[in-house]
């Protein structure tokens, strides 16, 4: 099944690290945030296959927004 990974504050999109079609393991950087001045990497919390990135750098995210899906 399908993991979503979606943003747990409001942010802005520093850097995409993972990009669709990579195979990543739990504990693997998808993207860095950036929050009054911190850098904050999304981890993944399974392992599987990036199928979506819903998110460029300089994107301003909210809480609950869509950053990727693992498969």
């Amino acid at each position: 099944m399908a993991e979503q990974v979606r943003a747990e504050m409001v942010a802005n999109v520093m850097e995409v690290v993972a990009a669709v079609g990579t195979e990543v393991a739990e504990g693997d950087t998808i993207v860095l945030l950036e929050s009054m001045k911190m850098e904050i990497p999304v981890l993944c919390e399974t392992s599987g296959t990036v199928t979506e990135v819903a998110v460029n750098p300089g994107d301003v995210i909210q809480a609950g927004d869509l950053i990727a899906v693992i498969d």
